[in-house]
Parts: C-alpha cells; structure tokens; sequence
C-alpha cells in the first residue's frame, strides 16, 4: 500500500549531517479514517503536526506532537461527540533498516504515515464516554437514565450466603477481627 504524499517529510539536507536538526509544524487534511469502532479520526479532519527532525549516525529521529478531533460514540449513552486528541511518538528511520518492522529512510524523505498512524489509533480510547459522569442507558427500557437513577440499588443477598449477612448484620463488620477489639 502505498501512503499519500500528504504525509512525507523531506530530509534531504538532513542525510548524513548527525547533530543537524529542524523543526516544522504542519496543518494536513487526513486522507484516511484512523480508527474504527466507538473512537476515530475521520477522512477530511484537519491534524496539526508539529515535527522535530534530528540527523543521527543510524538515520533521521522523527518526534512529533499530533492535535486534532477525533469523532467518536459514548460507550454508555451512544450519543456522537466530537472532542480534541493530542498524542505524541518518536521514530528513528534508518538509513539501511536490517528488520521488517524498522522505518527507513526513502531517498531524500521518510514516510510518517505508518508511525503516525500507529500511535493515534493505539492512543484512542477503547470505551469513550462523553462526560465522565455519563449514567448511560437504563438496561431495562434503553432510554437515557437521569444521574440519580444511575445508582445501582443493593442486589438480592444470594439465598446460600443469607446466613452470613444476617451474622454480619448482627455482629456489625469488624466485631470479630481481634484487632478491632483491641483498640
């Protein structure tokens, strides 16, 4: 598969010149989703690159911080959102990679869509909520719950451990631990 050009960066004046370094921010228009599921980048969505190129002996280290807005569905409530996604990584491209899972330098640039691609959709939440504090939907009638009817009530006590709450219950917690008694 080959990436669009849309995210290669060109380090010709960078190739063999260890202790050269540039930085560049970038604004570019994701020509791919990144993502799937409940959390994603969707095709069309403006990122912001911030890119720091340092020429090493092994090759270019690529450092970058990556803002942008990842679409998503809340895990509890099903409700779209949209909410800002910043991640960083670093990546060393070589210039004669010797495994299959190295990036390498390509001529007079390097390639950051495989590197950048990793590191957002491994960054992007599994299970997204859009508040913190969303009680989701009630399990009975799948509508919207309010936040006070998101408390759970107490579960039936099952019958074969009816004994024992009832002597808790009693006793009170703590009543037969020997070291609550003596203090």
């Amino acid at each position: 598969m080959t990436s669009p050009s849309v995210y290669r960066e060109n380090v010709r004046d960078l190739i063999n010149r260890p202790g050269e370094m540039r930085e560049r921010d970038r604004e570019l228009t994701v020509p791919e989703q990144l993502g799937e599921a409940l959390a994603s980048v969707p095709v069309g969505s403006s990122m912001d690159l911030a890119v720091r190129l340092e020429s090493v002996h092994e090759g270019i280290l690529v450092s970058a911080d990556v803002a942008t807005t990842m679409h998503a569905e809340c895990g509890r409530c099903l409700t779209q959102f949209d909410a800002p996604f910043n991640v960083e990584f670093q990546e060393l491209f070589a210039y004669t990679p010797t495994e299959a899972d190295e990036y390498g330098v390509h001529g007079d640039h390097v390639d950051l869509e495989p590197p950048l691609r990793d590191a957002v959709v491994l960054a992007l939440p599994f299970q997204p909520v859009c508040r913190p504090d969303c009680p989701g939907l009630d399990p009975e009638s799948g509508e919207l719950r309010d936040a006070e009817a998101a408390v759970v009530p107490e579960a039936d006590v099952d019958p074969r451990w009816a004994a024992l709450a009832q002597f808790r219950a009693e006793n009170g917690p703590g009543s037969g631990d020997p070291e609550s008694a003596s203090n």
